[in-house]
């Protein structure tokens, strides 16, 4: 069984998707041609994806590479990007079982109607793999008994919790971005930040004078003309970080064509990427709107019910792309000035834009309230990929040995192992620090935790039921 898992997860995200949605859209009674074809549109959406984000991380990479040996900066920590800590949490054993063990989870808060989300975006389960893959090699380097189980025990726990926060920004996401009715967003990643949008939006609410400054993206056209735009944004940035790799004027002047095409591929990435999310919305969103329909149908009180589905979907709103792009060049000066910090991102820049679906709906895309988030969140998962460094190494490091080809696990000599993806989330260092340091007593509290919010979110539900039939 562990193998056959292993061999699907395998085929990666482009493979997999279009096979699962194609075979779930015939199961819940699309026409196997219309399955078929969401399927395709999901997989080429990932490659599509993939290629802008290669393109990003391509053209960045060297230059950041370049600025980093021009200003001599001595960070510790490697960037292995996603694809890292996706291999880390899919080839291990819990990642093998991660998909029907989460299944089954989200099975059970559907009957005891603790949750209102089904979570069919399976590609993203790696993310509750990685949780549980560095909780099970940290707790079998200390020799602690079981740590298979405790391993599943942190995924299970971020599961949940993820699922709980889908069900409270449901309504807002779906509000706030168009054409996602019946969409919810049940990424740990994403599901991480909300907190932090919705208290920041609070206290920036109470500033006088802050309501003068609510500029969303098509504000910020109107009020800056070309300079609002994504695409022209993208070549300024591009165009600046270039002129970084030059240590003269001169060195500027002869650099030109290769600053200039620096600029331009930034500005296609900003382009591109609203582009190809319009794929994932035309296959995603009849599989989506069917299998809502087909639950309706055949249980009772299932309205209301929620497709959790990819971030991918939403990344290419203007704010996103605007305030990413900005807190690129913020993001590498405070990884330089932060004191304590051992991390440098560069490959995981690509993963900015994940940042922000769930925080939009908060600051309502307001530019400079999402920007001072980003700002916040991008402080604090700095210093958290640096302190679960040296276990995202030993995970890594295992992975590898059994996997001597796979490149993505490699981590060069000298270096601990790090990404912003998820290693720079909350959920992952809350429920490991909890396990980590605390052992029984933080498994206690973080199940007690972890029931209280189902608790809370079943009667969330059920008030929210009753005011439905009130009114209906």
């Amino acid at each position: 069984m562990e193998q056959v898992f292993s061999y699907i997860i395998g085929l990666g995200a482009a493979v997999m998707m279009p096979i699962i949605f194609t075979v779930l859209g015939v199961c819940i009674g699309v026409k196997f041609s219309k399955a078929l074809m969401c399927g395709l549109k999901v997989g080429v959406g990932f490659i599509g994806l993939s290629i802008v984000t290669a393109l990003l991380t391509s053209s960045l990479g060297p230059a950041l590479e370049k600025v980093v040996a021009i200003y001599d900066l001595q960070l510790q920590v490697f960037d292995m990007g996603w694809p890292a800590a996706a291999s880390v949490a899919y080839n291990t054993a819990v990642g093998a079982f991660i998909i029907p063990v989460c299944l089954g989870v989200n099975l059970l808060l559907l009957l005891i109607r603790g949750t209102r989300t089904v979570n069919i975006d399976l590609w993203n389960y790696w993310h509750f793999a990685f949780i549980g893959a560095v909780v099970y090699f940290a707790t079998m380097t200390l020799g602690w008994d079981y740590p298979l189980l405790w391993g599943f025990f942190a995924a299970i726990v971020c599961y949940i919790i993820t699922l709980v926060i889908a069900d409270v920004t449901a309504s807002r996401f779906q509000h706030f971005y168009k054409d996602m009715e019946g969409i919810s967003i049940p990424q740990p990643f994403c599901a991480g930040f909300m907190p932090f949008a919705y208290i920041i939006n609070k206290v920036l609410d109470k500033i006088p004078g802050i309501e003068r400054l609510e500029i969303d993206a098509e504000g910020l056209k109107q009020k800056f003309g070309i300079l609002g735009e994504p695409l022209f944004l993208g070549v300024l940035v591009g165009v600046a970080i270039g002129c970084l790799t030059c240590e003269s004027v001169k060195e500027i002047v002869d650099g030109i064509p290769y600053i200039l095409g620096l600029g331009i591929k930034m500005g296609a990435v900003m382009e591109l990427i609203p582009r190809v999310t319009v794929l994932f919305i035309e296959g995603l969103k009849p599989i989506s709107d069917a299998t809502r329909q087909l639950i309706a149908r055949k249980f009772k009180g299932a309205e209301g019910l929620s497709i959790g589905m990819s971030p991918a979907l939403v990344i290419g709103h203007p704010t996103t792309l605007v305030v990413s792009l900005l807190l690129i060049p913020c993001t590498l000066l405070l990884a330089v000035v932060l004191p304590g910090n051992n991390f440098l991102p560069l490959a995981s820049l690509a993963g900015m834009f994940y940042v922000f679906p769930l925080v939009l709906p908060y600051t309502k895309g307001n530019v400079l309230k999402t920007f001072i988030v980003g700002l916040a969140v991008i402080i604090m998962a700095l210093y958290l990929v640096t302190y679960l460094a040296p276990y995202f190494t030993l995970a890594a490091a295992d992975v590898h040995a059994q996997r001597p080809d796979d490149a993505a696990v490699a981590v060069p000599a000298g270096f601990e192992a790090g990404s912003l993806d998820f290693a720079g989330s909350p959920f992952s260092f809350v429920i490991f620090w909890s396990i980590h340091t605390f052992k029984w007593i933080g498994a206690a509290l973080l199940t007690f935790a972890t029931c209280a919010l189902v608790w809370w979110n079943a009667r969330r539900i059920a008030r929210a039921e009753k005011e439905y039939l009130a009114k209906h």
